[in-house]
């Protein structure tokens, strides 16, 4: 009926064909190239101007399991399952027919994924040349991508087109980005000609990579980072924001944890609120599969009611097309957002 890989969890098999396949290297490079042939409909590749993308999306690419990013001339490749991590280097040799000369460097960072298989000792980190970070574009913003040592794959690639989005609602504005990471959002308000940017993240290196990208993009002076906790920032901050960005990382990964999410994500959007300037804007934001779209809004609903705000809808956002989602797998839609407008 179908062919899939075996894993000891709450999903037994994770269906890669279905039809009967052996898995050959020719099998893995088909169905790589039928996702590249999307990213290129998408204007992706090649693209000088945005050259960082990402080509696998685990189910929404029929990958059930394997994430492929792409950062210039490295492909960044994560396992999330045992039977997508043995078929790594087959995926490696395809991906390198696929590109050419192209690809230069291959990075295995399934350690995080699967930290109880894959271990320091076992792990074969670079499949292909050995460059730790580049310098790579996202609609012509630079940014400095570290796959090593940065969060996921090295960059959050989801928010690209809701970056662009928050890069015109910029100009002249006093912004602030919490959970900034190394400055996503910051950047393209800066670009966008922001009048000042504050990025908000507890982690030094996010701190280091922020700092990078505002000089590579000559908004240094507009730029300042505060390497402490959001919560205790919003709290203490006497600051007032035309535009604030909300984009914390999922308060529940697991479906007993979404009673906590709900009351962290409350709490998180009530103190953002009570910092927008009145004719202000908050991008808002949920990455925890279990707190779906409605949820999320009723979730927002109370922010504002406890924030004494009145709140309008403007956009209703989602991650980029280059995280396809399957009709057969609605579970791939992890990302939500709210663009708002605050009286």
């Amino acid at each position: 009926m179908a062919t899939g890989h075996y894993h000891d969890g709450s999903i037994k098999v994770r269906m890669y064909s279905f039809s009967q396949t052996d898995g050959s290297r020719a099998f893995w490079k088909e169905k790589l190239s039928s996702a590249l042939d999307l990213r290129k409909k998408l204007g992706l590749y090649p693209n000088p101007d945005c050259n960082m993308f990402r080509l696998v999306h685990g189910e929404g690419d029929g990958f059930p399991g394997l994430i492929v990013d792409v950062y210039g001339s490295c492909a960044v490749l994560q396992a999330h399952s045992v039977g997508m991590l043995r078929e790594l280097n087959k995926i490696s040799t395809a991906l390198q027919e696929l590109f050419g000369h192209k690809l230069e460097t291959i990075f295995d960072k399934s350690i995080e994924s699967l930290p109880e298989i894959v271990t320091p000792e076992n792990q074969q980190k670079y499949l292909l040349g050995s460059a730790p970070s580049a310098i790579v574009k996202e609609h012509g913003v630079s940014f400095r991508v570290n796959w090593e040592e940065g969060q996921k794959t090295g960059f959050f690639l989801d928010q690209r087109e809701n970056r662009k989005l928050l890069g015109s609602y910029s100009r002249g504005k006093k912004v602030l980005n919490a959970f900034s990471y190394s400055g996503g959002f910051s950047m393209y308000a800066l670009t966008g000609g922001a009048e000042l940017v504050h990025s908000v993240d507890s982690s030094k290196k996010a701190a280091a990579w922020a700092r990078e990208n505002a000089k590579l993009n000559s908004g240094e002076d507009r730029h300042e980072f505060f390497e402490e906790d959001v919560f205790d920032y919003l709290k203490k901050t006497e600051q007032d924001y035309d535009l604030v960005i909300l984009d914390p990382p999922a308060f529940a990964k697991h479906l007993k944890a979404a009673d906590k999410a709900m009351i962290g994500y409350r709490n998180l959007n009530t103190e953002g609120l009570r910092k927008i300037s009145a004719g202000g804007i908050l991008f808002t934001f949920s990455c925890s599969q279990v707190i779906d779209k409605i949820l999320f809004r009723k979730i927002i609903f109370q922010a504002a009611v406890q924030a004494k705000r009145n709140v309008r809808v403007l956009h209703q956002l989602s991650q980029g097309p280059d995280h396809p989602v399957s009709i057969y797998h609605p579970e791939g839609e992890y990302l939500k957002g709210l663009v708002l407008y605050v009286d």
